[in-house]
């Protein structure tokens, strides 16, 4: 799966794009807020990540832009099968953070999961010290559960609390899947 927004192309990771993804995301600031990425994170983490098996229709992208000319990686989103259902996840390098990139990426997966893959619900959750995270989760209509859980993080080495969302996908089944500009 691919898709194009007006300033993002999101695509598969391939093996080549090892040494730009352990750029792009290998910062403590980044790998902090996630989940199952450890710190440091090596070029060697990233070839791994990239070799994980992926079917054709399984939404796992890298984010690219175009807005110095040449595309540059400055992210990644994924859906991922969780123990309720599916989960939305993603990430920006630091110097992509206040663009605008994170919501642009999540409306494009968001409708891929509605209209694309038929999936009749999301969910999502952000560690408590990252409400950036949770701004852009209501930008992309999801709604706060009213829990706080512990959820595992990798590179803190244990558990931190994280507020969970849910989008409920058929509250809108007849919205148009957005076109690329």
């Amino acid at each position: 799966m691919f898709a194009r927004t007006k300033r993002l192309t999101l695509r598969p990771g391939w093996p080549e794009d090892a040494p730009a993804l352990a750029r792009a995301i290998g910062h403590e600031s980044v790998i902090a807020k996630l989940a199952r990425a450890p710190w440091p994170y090596t070029l060697d983490d990233a070839e791994a990540f990239l070799a994980q098996p992926r079917g054709a229709h399984d939404p796992r992208f890298l984010i690219e832009t175009m807005d110095a000319g040449t595309p540059r990686l400055v992210g990644g989103i994924a859906i991922r099968a969780a123990e309720a259902g599916h989960e939305l996840g993603y990430w920006l390098a630091p110097d992509a953070w206040g663009r605008g990139y994170a919501t642009e990426a999540g409306v494009a997966v968001v409708a891929m999961a509605r209209h694309a893959l038929g999936l009749r619900r999301l969910d999502a959750f952000h560690f408590v010290d990252n409400p950036a995270s949770g701004r852009v989760l209501a930008k992309l209509g999801f709604r706060p559960t009213g829990r706080i859980e512990p959820r595992t993080s990798r590179a803190r080495g244990g558990e931190a609390p994280a507020v969970m969302f849910e989008l409920d996908l058929d509250d809108d089944r007849c919205a148009p899947m957005p076109m690329a500009a």
